[in-house]
């Protein structure tokens, strides 16, 4: 990920989910589903990339909510 860019996690943390953001925990969840809607809106109100990994840790998906720095051509 570049250098200064914001991000919102939904990580895997015991029994359940949390949303980082800037290096803390915003919120934890028991449901991986409320742990995306949390990191979704917080993504969206900091106009961040929102990534949202599986269980084992590793990137499933992610979006990005504005304030890309090199928009896609075309």
């Amino acid at each position: 990920m570049a250098r200064g860019r914001k991000s919102v996690h939904a990580v895997p943390r015991g029994h359940g989910w949390a949303v980082r953001s800037g290096g803390r925990t915003a919120s934890v969840h028991r449901k991986k589903s409320t742990a995306q809607a949390a990191g979704r809106t917080a993504a969206k109100k900091r106009h961040a990339e929102h990534v949202i990994h599986n269980r084992n840790g590793r990137i499933g998906a992610s979006n990005s909510y504005g304030g890309d720095p090199h928009p896609p051509r075309g």
